[in-house]
């Protein structure tokens, strides 16, 4: 809608609204009737839609025999009449953008770090963006030893070994990744450590091939909530820790060591991932993979229509297993 008009992106989020607007109004493939309907039990009328980005002509409640007796108009406003006329075309004119006068304040989270070689950088004080930020903020402990303890987790699982730089090849890189869980009250609970691979730097064919990997449809999960509010079952929600280090990896994938943990003596190797960690193209794919071979061994049976939902009857007890990247429902 945007793209055939000549509209400022200030009204972008207008044209979002008008979508939603016109597709609560007309029928789909996926329910008989519209979703309006459906809402308030009457069917809805569209002979007052325009074509979006249409010309605007607002009367002139006073105007001279030499004026104007109108203005165009696009942005969407209030005018002091009903005197309005549309044309379904999409030349329109600018109109001043009006402009907030409220006073605006640098965010409180925000302050002034000096690094030990007198660099002053930004830093968010609730999660670093870099690792010179992690180990400069006030709580670079804590995050050192989730740095370490995700480095135990990559070393427990093998994800790779160092080898010498093979000829011709240029490994990728890596970087941490830093994260804060709260509780609900916002109480910080865990300080997390990520090593992520940059797989924006892989080329096709020859680091990695497919990528993708599916993920739960919204309206299973929104059926299976429905079930379990219905029938008041038990309901479980899991989170799978460092998921994507379960699979090995079937292609020939090269980083570079983790920054402040290369290996002493060996800061000329590289690293070869046998398993697929964060960031790789196919990370989520092989996890997908790995969850769906494992699971079955359990006894679930894969869903035909949405491929990220099993069941499992066993007696009288039956489970559903939905399953979201590396969230599970069950």
């Amino acid at each position: 809608m945007m793209s055939h008009t000549d509209l400022p992106t200030s009204l972008w989020g207008y044209a979002l609204e008008t979508t939603a607007f016109t597709l609560n109004r007309v029928p789909s493939k996926s329910v008989q009737k519209m979703p309006h309907e459906m809402w308030t039990g009457k069917r809805p009328s569209i002979f007052f839609m325009k074509v979006w980005g249409c010309k605007a002509y607002v009367k002139h409640q006073m105007s001279t025999k030499l004026e104007p007796k109108s203005h165009k108009c696009h942005e969407p406003k209030v005018e002091q009449t009903s005197q309005v006329v549309e044309e379904n075309s999409t030349n329109l004119e600018t109109q001043p953008l009006r402009r907030s006068t409220r006073e605006r304040h640098e965010p409180k989270r925000y302050g002034f770090l000096v690094t030990t070689h007198g660099d002053v950088i930004l830093v968010d004080q609730d999660e670093p963006k870099t690792y010179q930020e992690a180990v400069s903020s006030p709580d670079s402990e804590k995050w050192l030893e989730a740095m370490r303890s995700e480095m135990d987790s990559m070393s427990e699982n093998q994800v790779w070994t160092l080898v010498e730089p093979p000829e011709g090849i240029k490994p990728i890189g890596c970087k941490w990744v830093f994260k804060k869980k709260t509780d609900m009250d916002g109480n910080v609970q865990t300080y997390k450590g990520r090593l992520v691979a940059k797989g924006f730097r892989q080329i096709h064919g020859i680091d990695y091939d497919e990528s993708f990997s599916p993920v739960a449809m919204f309206k299973s999960i929104r059926i299976l909530l429905a079930i379990v509010a219905f029938h008041d079952y038990e309901i479980w929600q899991m989170d799978v820790k460092t998921a994507f280090l379960n699979r090995k990896l079937e292609e020939d994938v090269y980083m570079t060591q983790p920054e402040r943990f290369i290996t002493p003596g060996n800061a000329t190797k590289v690293c070869k991932l046998q398993r697929s960690i964060y960031g790789l193209k196919q990370a989520s794919r092989s996890w997908n993979l790995r969850f769906n071979d494992a699971i079955k061994e359990f006894g679930f049976i894969r869903n035909e229509d949405d491929p990220c939902v099993y069941k499992k009857a066993s007696w009288s007890i039956i489970s559903f297993l939905i399953l979201y990247v590396d969230d599970i429902v069950k």
